[in-house]
């Protein structure tokens, strides 16, 4: 978590009291990505999103 509190900063990101999920996606929103970080998708067109490995099923990688 503190991997993503520290880009949730460089990012201008507020989320002290957001969970996991929600931060995560506050952060694809401000790198201009589709905010769906577990959100159940089985597809992403999001090539360039840093948190694709950690969201999608091992067969969608």
């Amino acid at each position: 978590m503190s991997e993503v509190r520290r880009k949730a900063k460089e990012l201008g990101v507020k989320g002290q009291r957001m969970k996991k999920p929600d931060l995560i996606r506050a952060i694809q929103t401000a790198e201009g990505n589709t905010a769906c970080f577990a959100t159940g998708r089985t597809e992403c067109d999001q090539l360039l999103c840093c948190w694709r490995e950690d969201c999608l099923p091992k067969s969608e990688k």
